[in-house]
């Protein structure tokens, strides 16, 4: 109980400013930028299930790309976007897919039609450039906005990118709230993994010092909301 009021009197995040541009930071980890009607989704990992089967036998429920394209089909649904860009490893390997069911591949492509759907190269799927629908491209412009799968260390001003798998933890009182989230300090931003099942790396790890020497606020994705919590509120793993 006293973990959940600590998290309601974080103040909800709905969006921020970055380069100029207004995002909204949706519940299910995807980005909207209104003004471009743009969804950005990073880090679908699809095929991530059968790709452990193929390399080593190890099987996993093979249901992570359906998981993954219906909580996408939600959120187009929802915002109806001129765009779509998944923002690399949208497949958790270059032959994923060849490995996707008759049923995703169609999901995929009614969720294309009629948009401009943009794969960008993520270190997973580079060499995924052709077999399902859209285009594809290394990073792309969008206003004043960067968007490319990996970070850059340094100046990264409107540098939107994927990569890391971002969590956040909160703990209190012997218990602890663990969940994806975007981070930012206002000059760039790092998307949440939007996969099924994707992992996540704690934004109090050493891979996220350089990226903000200054420090970052976490948006986690709670039930329905997004709260916005400060780096010193948050705890390692």
């Amino acid at each position: 109980m006293a973990l959940g009021q600590r998290l309601e009197k974080t103040t909800k995040a709905p969006g921020l400013h970055l380069a100029g541009e207004t995002l909204t930071l949706d519940r299910c980890g995807g980005l909207w930028i209104e003004a471009h009607r743009t969804l950005i989704v990073s880090d679908l990992h699809l095929e991530k299930g059968s790709a452990y089967a193929a390399r080593s036998g190890q099987f996993l429920p093979p249901y992570d790309t359906r998981e993954t394209l219906a909580c996408l089909h939600e959120a187009v649904v929802r915002f109806d976007p001129a765009r779509v860009v998944a923002l690399g490893d949208s497949f958790h390997d270059s032959r994923g897919p060849e490995r996707m069911e008759p049923g995703d591949r169609a999901m995929v492509a009614a969720l294309q039609e009629g948009r401009d759907w943009v794969w960008i190269a993520g270190n997973h799927d580079h060499a995924v450039t052709e077999g399902v629908g859209g285009r594809y491209a290394e990073t792309l412009a969008l206003g004043g906005l960067t968007l490319r799968h990996e970070p850059g260390v340094g100046a990264a001003a409107g540098e939107i990118a994927g990569h890391l798998h971002p969590c956040g933890k909160v703990a209190m009182r012997g218990r602890a709230v663990r969940r994806r989230c975007f981070v930012s300090d206002g000059h760039r931003l790092i998307m949440p993994a939007f996969g099924a099942y994707t992992g996540g790396l704690n934004v109090r790890n050493a891979a996220f010092e350089p990226l903000f020497p200054n420090g970052f606020t976490a948006h986690l994705l709670g039930d329905g909301r997004v709260f916005a919590i400060g780096r010193t509120m948050l705890a390692r793993d």
